[in-house]
């Protein structure tokens, strides 16, 4: 027992380390520019993982003994496995507006994770004797929302003429998770505590294009983030039985999985740095307007539920829908109150199918092949237009057999789609995601010595 500490310790040690790197890449210096990202907290950063990714994001109705699926954290409950999960992502953003086009890449880090079950299968299989419950942990790191703009725009003011706007953004939020779930039969609940932390930047810099030697004013707002919050999931597997020989019944491997996960609204607290200026690079001379700091106030996150249902043959196809909805007009944040969001909706389909996974002589019909497809709304809107979010999603799960028959697993999903209006300012973007799914069965191993 005290070795399987030692793991859990070492692996949060790790964790740690390659978080502060992370951190620093998500909320410091960001990649993207996006002018979407100017409101409310930024750009949304995809909570799944490559697995599911691949099949649209499905995550209520989703668990799987060697993945991990920390969005309803119920599913943890069915792990079979020890999972430790990092996944880093690659993607293009194409930008266009009133003929103006941009395009730029970006990747990181996504996330990291460690799920494990606590009461092992090779115990209950070497004492022939199973278990009603199902036990299961997980921890994880990963972005949240995202910062990264830069735009340039003019207009016309009365009495000053042509007016020239330098908007910059910088930033993001993070999460981390401690999730909890157990299994009494066909039914599961879980609960994730998690803490929400990050910083935004905004600046904005005006110029007076037509005035000689005037005065450039700028304007930087620093806001930093930091909340608890609570989610929660259930989720009830129907197992499809079959009559052997005997006149008993067993499973036949069929079975349809009912979930649903959400939280309600949540609380944070903001400490805001505020500073205005105004300069003469010509005459030298540099005047505060104002600067204030620890400026503390508060902000409300919104409730959200998602449910679903997905049909299984195990190890074989699996196909699930989806449907949910975040209610954004809740939100609050004291620090930015010019923020208007609206209530969302979202709905997610995909499948999963593996030709023959006992295969032993090819190795592409143990592959795990992928397919989905999502379209929803997003919580901000432009000229009095929501914004839409739509795209299709590959994804490929190739397994690796370790040591002592361990398996683990590469996964990839490729996602393709617009997010924006597409008649005035519109993103297309081809995202890649690549995972590593290392699975250990070891944990919590009981050893006997006669």
């Amino acid at each position: 027992m005290l070795s399987v500490w030692s793991r859990i310790v070492g692996t949060a040690a790790l964790c740690c380390c390659t978080w502060a790197v992370f951190a620093q890449n998500a909320t410091i210096t960001p990649k993207i520019n996006s002018p979407f990202s100017r409101f409310g907290l930024g750009n949304f950063v995809s909570q799944y993982y490559a697995g599911p990714g691949g099949m649209g994001g499905l995550s209520a109705a989703f668990h799987d003994p060697y993945h991990l699926n920390t969005i309803n954290p119920a599913s943890l409950a069915s792990l079979q496995s020890t999972a430790f999960e990092v996944g880093l992502n690659a993607q293009y953003s194409g930008l266009k507006s009133d003929g103006a086009s941009e395009s730029i890449w970006s990747g990181n880090l996504n996330y990291m994770a460690l799920g494990f079950p606590l009461i092992n299968p090779i115990n209950e299989a070497l004492d022939r004797k199973r278990s009603k419950f199902g036990l299961g942990m997980a921890f994880a790191l990963q972005p949240y929302t995202v910062v990264g703009y830069n735009i340039e725009s003019t207009s016309d003011q009365e009495d000053l003429g042509p007016t020239t706007n330098f908007l910059k953004g910088t930033g993001g939020t993070n999460r981390l998770l401690w999730s909890n779930a157990v299994k009494y039969k066909g039914f599961s609940g879980g609960v994730t505590l998690g803490y929400l932390f990050g910083q935004l930047t905004n600046s904005r810099r005006v110029e007076f294009d037509s005035v000689e030697l005037a005065y450039v004013t700028e304007f930087l707002d620093e806001v930093s983030i930091n909340g608890f919050f609570w989610e929660a999931g259930l989720q009830y597997t129907h197992e499809f039985k079959k009559l052997k020989a005997t006149g008993e019944l067993e499973p036949s491997g069929r079975r349809l999985i009912i979930g649903l996960n959400g939280n309600s609204s949540d609380n944070f607290n903001t400490n805001t740095s505020r500073f205005a200026e105004r300069f003469n690079s010509s005459y030298g001379v540099q005047d505060t307007i104002f600067n204030e700091t620890g400026v503390k106030q508060k902000g409300t996150l919104p409730s959200d539920l998602s449910i679903g249902v997905m049909y299984e043959n195990v190890n074989d196809f699996r196909f699930g829908v989806e449907y949910g909805i975040e209610n954004w007009s809740e939100y609050v944040n004291e620090a930015k109150p010019d923020s208007s969001l609206l209530d969302t909706w979202r709905i997610r389909a995909g499948m999963e199918w593996i030709p023959d996974y006992q295969s032993y002589n090819n190795y592409f019909e143990r592959m795990r092949y992928r397919f989905g497809f999502y379209y929803g709304l997003d919580p901000r809107s432009f000229e009095g237009e929501q914004l839409k979010e739509y795209g299709v999603s590959l994804g490929f799960g190739f397994p690796i057999i370790m040591s002592r028959q361990r398996v683990s697993f590469v996964n990839l999903s490729l996602e393709a789609g617009q997010f924006g209006l597409s008649d005035t300012l519109r993103e297309t973007f081809v995202k890649m995601t690549l995972g590593f799914t290392l699975n250990d069965n070891t944990w919590f191993f009981k050893r006997k010595f006669n």
